[in-house]
């Protein structure tokens, strides 16, 4: 039986604290290898047939973390799309970005922007990064943009085209690393019916045999979605 690929996956990117603690080296650290980490499975994604990959990258709950570790994971984003850009354009990676992204520093908004519109016209794997992003928050935006609107009742259908971005498609798969076994505000509305999936491994550490060992787990699984098989 050939294998059942999820068209949508998403991960909860957690445990770079704690892989660089266990080594001694300050939390930054973990981050770095967290962005090699993003890197692999990305490209590991692309090789695999998924359509869309999902990270939660910055939470809006990740504001109460220490200055020096916010202002470093800013960093990091910034290095990242700059020296990634070209790559992700050629290897056919769309870069979207979900959340109230442009609240961000402005510096970090400008080179998001550029990767944004650098491929846009890429259609191979959508990478979908959720920065300063809160599932009850896309929820409360999207109710506030209805009102907005003047509207007074909606429809599931409907409701979904007030989310950050009502074109993709709901999640088939969820990973979360480092042992963790909550959602942790991540697309509470998408992932009504997504198969969860839960690793001991950190996120600095995930790489392809982790990857193929939650898709061998999701093919295990059977989707009913509420009715009978």
């Amino acid at each position: 039986m050939a294998t059942l690929i999820p068209v949508h996956l998403a991960i909860i990117m957690d445990g770079n604290g704690r892989w660089a603690e266990r080594r001694g080296l300050p939390r930054i650290a973990g981050h770095r290898e967290g962005a090699k980490a993003v890197e692999r499975v990305v490209f590991a994604s692309i090789k695999r047939g998924i359509k869309y990959l999902s990270l939660y990258a910055f939470s809006t709950e990740n504001w109460k973390r220490p200055e020096a570790e916010v202002r470093g994971l800013m960093n990091i984003l910034k290095l990242y799309f700059l020296m990634k850009i070209d790559r992700l354009k050629w290897a056919g990676v769309r870069v979207r970005v979900g959340g109230r992204w442009k609240e961000l520093p402005q510096d970090v908004v400008k080179i998001i922007e550029l990767a944004v519109d650098e491929t846009k016209a890429n259609d191979k794997l959508h990478l979908i990064v959720y920065l300063n992003y809160g599932g009850r928050r896309e929820i409360v935006d999207a109710v506030n943009s209805i009102l907005g609107d003047g509207k007074r009742m909606v429809d599931e259908e409907s409701f979904r085209s007030f989310l950050y971005i009502p074109d993709v498609p709901d999640p088939d798969l969820v990973i979360r690393t480092s042992g963790e076994k909550r959602v942790s505000n991540f697309l509470l509305w998408q992932i009504a019916y997504a198969e969860l999936y839960f690793t001991e491994t950190l996120w600095p550490d995930f790489g392809e045999d982790d990857l193929d060992a939650a898709i061998a787990d999701y093919n295990k699984r059977k989707r009913r979605f509420g009715g009978l098989a």
